[in-house]
């Protein structure tokens, strides 16, 4: 009898413990914690608790003297937390039962009474759905800050030629400034994706409980309400077990990494010695132990990095989910982890480079000397003789040969004569080098969408406009 006592004893901190014989291993206790990652819930857990509370209260469940001191001991636990005083404790595994267990320290009875008609199955996805919730709208506003960053720049080099590439060869001249709002499409985009995807993380579980719904008149749709949540999970199995709206997430946060991958590779080949496009500041940059000439795109390289990281943490949550049956199974556990590193890593990452974009130096003379090799007027030239009403075919093989002599002389094709350029199609005219001029073939491309200065002005303003909301 003793030792059942000295064990009972031993496991009281474990809310669940009243049908076991022994108490948890230390080691179990740490392999199977998870308060001290899943603690920066606690705001969420507390939000949903005081909503479940004003329910059950309007239900007739709890008494209004309980609610009172519900609110009153949820009061003291946020200041707690807040000022750095609360006591996490490894014996109560999670957020939830460390919360609840002050709660029952400050309260007593009222606070056992709180998790009537709930779980911490659905009370964790609440919780987490809740919190992402909230780092969602943070994302969207680091993004559309890193777009302001780059249409600034973007509108301060509207007139910068530079060489665009297809296959990393030069291709056609284009803005500079049109190059970077590439990209602020791309960022446009991840912010309509995470936009989509919180209307079904903002879905409401509590009241699903462990996973079959509960029998006490809930009312879910009043917690919904008042946690500003656009539903509720409809059915109780799927609420509990549901980790669709994390790997939507997760997803979207990948794809948010590729594009700042892709433009972290520009900058990292652009501030090259063999193409010295641009600068970035030095305090995005490092130096090298050894070589004391060096100045690395740390920044740059570290963001590219960093994408494997957060596609790593796609790859595992799908991998986590694959093999689950319903309903909810201690796997979950892991959700956390990666999802709490990638909201950080992405947090962190969104925030570094608007402001690297805003100290960005621009070396127009190396993009307009690249620009001039490579041949990137050619295609202008086609166009020319397909306004004289050749065929494009045609006009493109004419355009061919006339390349591969001036390759051969060592000129640009508005270096070749007058003369020569007559001797591949009579039709050409003095008229032809202003469009093989790298500013004329700018110029020219002057649709929306197209690289002209005026439609790059014309596109800065749109974007202006959309973000200042």
């Amino acid at each position: 009898m003793s030792s059942v006592s000295d064990n009972q004893l031993a496991n009281k901190a474990q809310a669940w413990s009243a049908l076991f014989s022994e108490p948890m291993s230390d080691l179990v206790k740490r392999y199977t914690a998870s308060v001290f990652f899943d603690q920066r819930l606690w705001a969420a857990d507390i939000e949903g608790s005081l909503a479940h509370a004003e329910m059950l209260t309007a239900q007739g469940i709890l008494n209004g003297d309980d609610h009172a001191a519900i609110l009153r001991g949820m009061a003291q636990i946020k200041a707690e937390i807040e000022a750095g005083k609360f006591d996490w404790k490894l014996d109560l595994e999670d957020v939830h039962l460390n919360i609840e267990a002050r709660l029952t320290e400050l309260i007593g009875l009222p606070a056992k009474r709180l998790h009537t008609g709930r779980s911490r199955n659905d009370q964790v996805a609440t919780d987490v759905r809740l919190w992402l919730r909230g780092e969602i709208d943070e994302l969207a506003l680091l993004l559309n800050a890193l777009q302001l960053a780059l249409v600034d720049v973007a509108a301060k080099n509207v007139d910068v030629i530079m060489p665009g590439f297809t296959h990393l060869q030069v291709a056609q001249p284009v803005s500079f400034g049109h190059h970077l709002l590439a990209y602020v499409e791309m960022f446009s985009r991840d912010v309509e994706r995470l936009g989509d995807t919180r209307r079904r993380v903002n879905r409401l579980p509590l009241g699903a409980a462990a996973l079959a719904g509960t029998s006490y008149p809930l009312d879910r749709e009043r917690v919904a309400r008042t946690l500003g949540m656009e539903g509720i999970c409809q059915n109780s199995l799927d609420a509990v077990s549901d980790r669709d709206f994390a790997i939507e997430f997760s997803a979207a946060a990948a794809l948010v990494m590729v594009h700042i991958s892709r433009l972290s590779e520009e900058l990292i080949l652009w501030m090259s010695q063999s193409f010295g496009f641009i600068d970035l500041a030095d305090r995005f940059c490092t130096g090298s132990s050894i070589m004391p000439q060096k100045k690395n795109p740390d920044v740059p390289e570290l963001a590219r990095g960093k994408t494997g990281r957060v596609v790593g943490h796609l790859m595992g949550l799908i991998t986590l989910m694959k093999g689950q049956p319903l309903a909810y199974n201690k796997d979950n556990q892991e959700d956390k982890e990666p999802l709490f590193d990638t909201v950080d890593t992405l947090k962190d990452t969104l925030r570094i480079f608007a402001e690297m974009m805003g100290g960005l130096t621009v070396k127009q003379e190396a993009m307009a000397r690249a620009a001039s090799k490579g041949y990137a007027t050619a295609t202008d030239l086609a166009d020319y003789l397909v306004k004289k009403g050749l065929a494009f075919r045609d006009a493109h093989e004419i355009v061919a040969h006339a390349v591969k002599a001036a390759i051969a002389q060592g000129l640009d094709l508005s270096e070749l004569p007058l003369a020569e350029l007559q001797k591949f199609d009579a039709r050409i005219e003095s008229d032809v080098f202003e469009l093989l001029s790298l500013r004329g073939s700018l110029n020219a491309r002057n649709t929306v969408g197209g690289t002209a200065p005026d439609q790059v002005r014309a596109q800065v303003a749109r974007h202006r406009i959309r973000l200042a909301v």
